[in-house]
């Protein structure tokens, strides 16, 4: 089959209206010859893609596609994808190939071109080794059937529905799973979970899967009453003793095959010692509710040996454990992203807004206003709004990324309020932004 025939085949039956010297039809027969890596169809293979059940992205949506694929507000375009998948359609297939050639590179993008593929896309998929990563998206089939991504697509579905009945069919097959998709199912239990799948994760600690036995222990670190906690809550109390003033701490001189399977990895990383790693690890699976004392009092005790190493701990804890009070309470010692996805989105907001009064728009205000759910509201957009046009004068060079990021995450519906808030070129910026996105997703519904 020629360059010619793959392109005319993915496109039978397509709109293809004309653009401007229909440039874009042209370039996707351009760019399959260019990316694609074709494997030639063999003799009882189908000669063109069966039609589409997905109604099609409007046309001034798909335009403003190209101009996103052409380099205007190229970031935007995870957005773009998850908008568009989320209404359930799929995108020209004249622009299936340069999203395809994006989705090797990104992997973030693949579970919405799963969805705006179609089946012209796993047509091309199935016959381009380098776009085969699409086939591993799900597509609808069921649990018996399906690869394994519509098998975990199904599997957190039924999770979110029926927590008890989504624990027993994966107990009904673990055995004849694979190790690879047993590290996949086993992260599906984080939501809805509970004490009645401890002892199904209780069990995986001995899998012979690293992923596997980590994610069950993570799991199960959620969990006060599981019995990884209560083991790790006996071997934190040999290495914290806790008293009205001062902490003493004596770190594990060892790493046995007991805490191994608990979830304590024995190597260390690179610059930090055994026993401050191992006595880390320990205190982050611990339960952060067996100290007895809120979190803010704990900080305030003197740690008399290996301060920063218990902190740190109590941070990874905070996270694991998803301890709300525990999270606001080691931000405000260390600001790190991980630890406001523990919180709600208006907690995160209002957090991040405070952080962002204190701060000059360094790399760790980037970092924690990265890691707040967009879309934000009027509260954090004002302060971040206000922090641009403070510093617009004394550090213009050093606002780049702060006024993108703004007019990625803010949310759309208020871009008359940053057109209003003032006239000065980096605030319309992010107006321009934000209305280019209010516009976009406009063009989606």
């Amino acid at each position: 089959m020629s360059w010619d025939d793959l392109a005319s085949t993915a496109l039978v039956g397509t709109d293809r209206r004309p653009y401007p010297g229909d440039l874009l039809g042209s370039a996707a027969v351009e760019v399959v010859r260019r990316r694609a890596g074709w494997r030639p169809a063999r003799p009882g293979e189908p000669a063109r893609a069966a039609d589409e059940e997905q109604d099609a992205v409007s046309r001034r949506a798909a335009e403003r596609l190209v101009r996103i694929l052409g380099g205007e507000h190229e970031r935007v375009l995870p957005e773009w994808l998850a908008v568009a998948a989320g209404a359930g359609r799929r995108v020209p297939a004249y622009l299936l190939p340069e999203l395809l050639h994006r989705g090797r590179r990104d992997d973030s993008i693949r579970a919405d071109l799963g969805v705006l593929a179609g089946r012209r896309g796993r047509w091309l998929a199935e016959r381009n080794p380098v776009w085969a990563y699409l086939l591993e998206e799900p597509t609808g089939e069921t649990w018996e059937l399906g690869r394994a991504a519509d098998r975990r697509d199904h599997l957190r579905r039924l999770r979110a529905a029926e927590p008890g009945e989504a624990r027993r069919l994966l107990e009904s097959s673990w055995e004849r799973e694979t190790p690879e998709d047993r590290a996949v199912f086993v992260e599906v239990l984080a939501e809805g979970l509970s004490m009645d799948d401890e002892p199904f994760l209780e069990s995986a600690l001995d899998d012979r899967r690293r992923e596997v036995r980590q994610w069950a222990a993570n799991l199960l670190t959620r969990l006060p009453a599981s019995r990884l906690s209560r083991r790790m809550a006996e071997r934190a109390r040999t290495c914290l003793t806790v008293g009205p003033a001062t902490i003493t701490v004596e770190a594990p001189s060892s790493c046995d095959k007991a805490m191994e399977r608990d979830g304590i990895r024995p190597k260390t990383p690179r610059g930090v010692g055994e026993r401050a790693w191992w006595l880390q690890q320990v205190i982050a699976r611990a339960p952060l509710q067996m100290w007895g004392v809120p979190p803010g009092e704990m900080l305030r005790k003197k740690i008399l040996d290996w301060d920063s190493e218990v902190k740190t701990a109590w941070v990874r804890a905070a996270v694991l454990q998803r301890e709300p009070e525990w999270a606001r309470a080691m931000f405000a010692w260390d600001p790190i992203s991980d630890l406001l996805e523990t919180l709600g989105p208006e907690e995160q907001q209002a957090l991040a807004a405070d952080f962002t009064k204190e701060r000059d728009p360094d790399s760790q205000l980037i970092m924690v206003l990265g890691g707040v759910s967009p879309r934000w509201q009027e509260t954090l957009a004002t302060a971040v709004l206000r922090k641009i046009i403070q510093m617009a004068t004394t550090q213009p060079w050093n606002l780049g990324e702060l006024i993108t990021l703004a007019g990625e995450r803010v949310d759309p519906a208020l871009a008359g309020l940053a057109e209003s808030f003032s006239p000065v070129p980096p605030i319309q910026q992010v107006a321009a932004l934000l209305r280019f996105r209010a516009d976009m997703i406009k063009e989606l519904s």
